[in-house]
């Protein structure tokens, strides 16, 4: 509990120094960040696309020292905003496998840098990323929300330019890692940034794997570009009153699921049954279930 409350208030600290660089980061320039401890909270970025420059953020250094944590930075990424990122490093040697999560419309929260612990514990390099700036109702009361740094995006649509801008720019930014391994990047979102996921992948974003929870379908998907190993985990409750909606009906999860099995995608899927649309954070045994499937699902791909 104490670690969680530290990594919130370094995922609030103001940032109070600047500093210019460049499209991408090289993996020499970030080793500093590298910790010599189980678990880190950094801030780091780079776009492929736009110039950009990264604030240091800091906390106090008592704090830092009680949560073992070495440095944080934001990403300005151009025309867009701030993207803050909370990153949970594995112990033992790198480089490790690495996966970015991605919160959904009720806004970021303690319950993703948790998240993210898990999968540090599992052996993943895991970022939690505060993508886009306040939340909304009903599904917030299932979460303790934590408000993302002034400058951060508004909340943008699944599908659209700025949500694969602000992805491929978090993508870029952890492949430049000293601790991540290059080939092996996934993506997980849930609710909205689920549905960032499955639209960054159909468009042939530059990731291994992602996992989409509770996300939104359409009707039908453009195939084509889509590469990327994919594991659907759904429940079968999904309904508007707990932050569904028409497009997070289960009947929609399955119709995708079908569509890749039948064009010979590489897909796995799990449906929950009862499960609501936030039940990975309602359902405490749903949780750690999720968490073991995803680990098994990610060390399957990225032998």
């Amino acid at each position: 509990m104490r670690l969680l409350l530290l990594l919130s208030l370094l995922l609030l600290a103001p940032s109070i120094a600047a500093a210019q660089g460049s499209a991408s980061v090289s993996k020499s320039h970030l080793s500093s960040l590298a910790l010599k401890v189980g678990v880190a909270v950094s801030m780091t970025g780079a776009s492929a696309a736009a110039p950009m420059s990264a604030n240091a953020a800091s906390t106090s250094s008592f704090a830092l020292k009680m949560a073992g944590l070495q440095r944080s930075q934001d990403v300005e990424i151009a025309n867009i905003g701030r993207v803050r990122i909370a990153v949970a490093r594995p112990t033992g040697r790198g480089p490790f496998p690495s996966i970015i999560i991605l919160h959904g419309s009720h806004g970021f929260a303690s319950e993703y840098v948790e998240l993210a612990r898990h999968f540090a514990d599992g052996g993943i390099l895991a970022v939690a990323a505060c993508w886009f700036s306040g939340g909304s109702e009903p599904g917030r009361r299932f979460i303790r929300p934590l408000e993302c740094p002034q400058g951060t995006p508004s909340i943008p649509l699944a599908d659209s330019d700025q949500a694969y801008a602000i992805i491929d720019s978090l993508v870029a930014a952890v492949r430049a890692l000293p601790e991540s391994r290059d080939d092996q990047i996934a993506l997980f979102g849930h609710s909205r940034g689920g549905g960032a996921v499955r639209s960054y992948l159909l468009r042939g974003g530059r990731v291994q794997a992602g996992i989409m929870n509770s996300a939104g379908y359409p009707d039908s998907s453009d195939l084509s570009k889509l590469s990327a190993s994919v594991l659907i985990l759904h429940g079968t409750a999904d309904r508007p009153a707990d932050g569904g909606s028409a497009f997070t009906n289960v009947s929609k999860a399955r119709a995708f699921e079908a569509q890749l099995r039948a064009n010979h995608k590489p897909v796995e899927a799990h449906y929950y049954r009862g499960g609501t649309h936030n039940g990975l954070f309602s359902d405490r045994l749903q949780r750690r279930d999720e968490v073991r499937r995803i680990l098994e699902f990610l060390h399957g791909h990225f032998r």
